[in-house]
């Protein structure tokens, strides 16, 4: 999932949080009589629909409103969500859902299977336009129906009757369950959704979810309101009867606003003040996450792999995760992140990956760019377009820290371009750029999950990299039952990436935040998800 830890947008800085905020009300403080908190996980978000959203913060929104068939737990276990108990064929192609019968919709009427089959269907449907369509490209017809060969009521997806999902895969795989509860899996309702096609994700009052809270108030730019959900069946167990989620962008007024007492949350802070945080509410876990450049590859120099493999060389990603960034993130030697497993199941991925270079060996690494930067015809970065490094407000500092190293030693020149957040990802996605910052979580516990991405045409695909052979393995991979084939495929396909370089890894992520020591029962999950409805205040 990309890694979009909005980073804020100053106007919904000082009027918005000295006029929204109280840092949390304990019972008896508010008109409810309820728990209220204030978090914050990330600015205005692009989209809460869960076929269409694809960033981390709304990721998080979605979580607090639908809830999939199944759901990830505080333990980050794969548990039973709105399904009650499900069944596997032998040959692990065919898996029946029963759910619940308690599961029912915000607004009292009952979750049907029927809601899965549309939602399932809506989500491989080319006019809806979802970038992680791909995600349940494993089940039946799947491919063919986002490839416009067949019609979206051919999913291997059906109801056989209004409690039972019958799913029918095209090829058995091993995280299926984990699919089944990635929010873009999550339902919606089909007479709400078509009855306001283009709305009804941005309205209140027809964002009628299944999951623990309900969107009661969207003050655009400034917070979201969720209310606790009265026909959740675990309604019991939840905990603030009001969750108000702040929308920042800027770290500094994050920071301003949790130091204040404002929010009891803030999912990023200012890199400088990283050190002076740490006894005071800082919390640093490791993530399943790189942080990237993607390159156009289509851009004039860019399309050169020697140009690129130099631009790469020339980083000195020591230095950007000691002095810039701060916060325990780990060099990036290749893609796919650390912390997933091997075939083996002892040994992680990273580990028995190729190496796209030695990041202890800087003084090399910049000798060969440039050598490379000279044989593509550039030397010196003479004739070489000036390269355009863009990025979201925040991540200046890591842009200025590359374009230093380029110039230094290669005598490329480069600008920076700062987008407002919703217009960088748009940009970003039509690959409307040259170099641009990027990043991303996995989706489930699977090196896949960071290799079906760059398949041609792919949703996420924003390098517009294009490579039959890794196309061709990528679709090997999904379709053996082969444990071992399968990770040595997954391998080999890394190996094509590095080879043709149409991204520059930098570092693997840790997930920041700030957390007040009143706010107890809040979990993350590896793949960047905040979840706040077991939470409890405590003065």
């Amino acid at each position: 999932m990309k890694f979009k830890k909005k980073l804020a947008v100053l106007l919904a800085s000082t009027l918005a949080i000295s006029t929204a905020l109280v840092g949390c009300s304990s019972t008896g403080g508010d008109s409810s009589g309820g728990v209220e908190i204030n978090v914050n996980v990330g600015p205005e978000p692009a989209t809460i629909d869960p076929a269409k959203n694809s960033a981390v913060d709304g990721a998080t929104l979605i979580n607090h409103a639908f809830e999939g068939l199944m759901k990830l737990d505080k333990d980050n276990k794969i548990v039973e969500g709105q399904a009650a108990k499900y069944e596997v064929n032998k040959d692990e192609t065919v898996y029946t859902f029963t759910l619940r019968d308690d599961a029912k919709w915000s607004d009292g009427e009952p979750v049907k299977a029927e809601d899965f089959v549309y939602s399932w269907q809506r989500l491989v449907n080319p006019k809806t336009g979802a970038d992680y369509n791909y995600m349940i490209d494993m089940v039946k017809n799947a491919n063919e129906i986002m490839a416009g060969k067949k019609k979206p009521e051919e999913l291997g997806i059906k109801a056989l009757d209004e409690k039972t999902v019958e799913v029918t895969l095209a090829t058995p795989t091993p995280y299926f369950l984990e699919v089944c509860a990635f929010p873009a899996t999550f339902p919606v309702r089909k007479d709400v959704v078509e009855a306001n096609a283009d709305t009804w994700s941005t309205d209140p009052k027809t964002y009628i979810g299944n999951g623990p809270y309900v969107l009661k108030e969207w003050e655009h730019q400034a917070k979201m309101t969720y209310v606790k959900n009265e026909n959740y069946y675990d309604l019991d167990k939840l905990g603030p009867d009001t969750i108000n989620f702040v929308l920042m962008e800027d770290k500094n007024t994050i920071l301003s606003a949790f130091k204040n007492g404002e929010i009891l949350f803030g999912d990023d802070l200012p890199s400088e003040e990283i050190d002076a945080m740490k006894d005071k509410g800082l919390e640093i876990e490791k993530q399943l996450g790189t942080y990237f450049l993607s390159i156009n590859v289509n851009k004039e120099g860019l399309d050169n792999v020697k140009v690129r493999e130099a631009l790469s060389l020339a980083i000195d990603r020591d230095y950007i995760v000691e002095k810039v960034a701060k916060g325990g993130q780990i060099p990036a030697d290749s893609f796919v992140a650390t912390g997933l497993t091997d075939a083996d199941g002892k040994t992680e991925f990273h580990e028995n990956a190729k190496k796209w270079y030695d990041v202890k060996d800087y003084k090399g690494n910049v000798e060969k760019a440039k050598k490379l930067l000279k044989e593509a015809g550039y030397e010196n970065g003479k004739g070489l377009p000036s390269i355009e490094l863009m990025c979201n407000p925040g991540h200046e500092p890591i842009m200025e820290a590359v374009q230093n190293m380029w110039k230094e030693n290669l005598g490329v020149n480069s600008t920076i371009s700062s987008q407002d957040w919703n217009v960088f990802l748009e940009t970003r996605k039509q690959g409307d750029f040259q170099v641009a910052r990027d990043g991303w979580l996995g989706d489930y516990n699977d090196p896949i999950s960071f290799i079906d991405m760059w398949i041609t045409g792919g949703g996420n695909n924003n390098a517009q990299w294009s490579n039959k052979e890794y196309d061709k393995l990528v679709s090997e991979i999904k379709a053996t039952t082969d444990s071992k084939e399968r990770y040595a495929k997954m391998h080999e396909a890394e190996d094509i990436l590095a080879k043709d370089m149409p991204i520059i890894p930098l570092y693997y992520y840790t997930d920041l935040y700030i957390i007040s020591d009143k706010l107890e029962g809040m979990y993350t999950s590896p793949l960047g998800y905040k979840y706040f409805m077991y939470c409890k205040v405590t003065e």
